[in-house]
């Protein structure tokens, strides 16, 4: 009845933030290239961790 108080999976969470990495990074390339490109160093970590995740299940 009340599902959107359904708690996330761990894996749900990082979908998430690294969908919001993302959209970040492409939207601050054109101001700045170096903060950009950290982000998209931590998202691509995140990708990782994503990966593995969805290997173990």
């Amino acid at each position: 009845m009340f599902y959107w108080t359904k708690d996330k999976s761990n894996l749900d969470k990082l979908q998430k933030r690294y969908c919001r990495l993302m959209k970040n990074a492409y939207n601050l390339a054109i101001k700045n290239k170096e903060k950009s490109d950290l982000l998209h160093e931590e998202a691509s970590k995140l990708l990782i961790e994503i990966k593995k995740l969805q290997h173990q299940s």
